[in-house]
């Protein structure tokens, strides 16, 4: 089970803000979406951005936690549906799979990834480099989690709106 969706930490220290705001975003991802039918969720309304859909960013954001904890912070083989020829494959997939299926999928990975860091120092750093060969911190990680999958959000708040008018999760 999810945590609660809150954004406020049982406690002000740096880790359990850091936790509280990321478990919040992953939450956020889930309610937006809740109620939405799946033909609504791979919809793709704005004439400009084809690829942007609700069960796409579901999938993205699922996609970019991978990335960044698994392949660059952990060192693990990179998995991500991407190619070079198609590297936002994670959102075009996603359209053939169930909406349920897409936000199970990213809260399993999103419990496996809160335990498996749960005793990681925030000062450790990722096995790979950034493009700026520079080896984050955790701590940058989870920073850039946060805001990453609060913009997407965003983004899903306005699709969930057009989709079928709910506004305000």
């Amino acid at each position: 089970m999810s945590p609660e969706r809150t954004d406020t930490p049982v406690s002000f220290d740096e880790r359990t803000t850091l936790n509280t705001f990321l478990d919040y975003t992953r939450a956020t991802v889930a309610a937006k979406c809740e109620g939405l039918s799946d033909e609504d969720a791979r919809r793709a309304p704005l004439p400009g951005s084809p690829l942007m859909t609700v069960a796409g960013l579901v999938s993205h954001v699922r996609w970019v936690e991978y990335w960044w904890l698994r392949v660059v912070f952990l060192g693990e083989e990179d998995r991500h549906p991407a190619t070079e020829d198609d590297p936002d494959r994670e959102m075009r997939i996603a359209l053939d799979v169930p909406l349920r299926q897409l936000l199970d999928e990213y809260e399993e990975q999103s419990r496996a990834l809160r335990e498996r860091f749960a005793d990681v120092s925030l000062d450790d750093t990722a096995v790979r480099p950034m493009r700026d060969g520079r080896h984050a911190p955790l701590r940058w990680v989870l920073l850039h989690l946060v805001e990453e999958i609060a913009r997407h959000n965003g983004h899903i708040d306005v699709l969930r709106e057009l989709a079928d008018g709910v506004t305000g999760i």
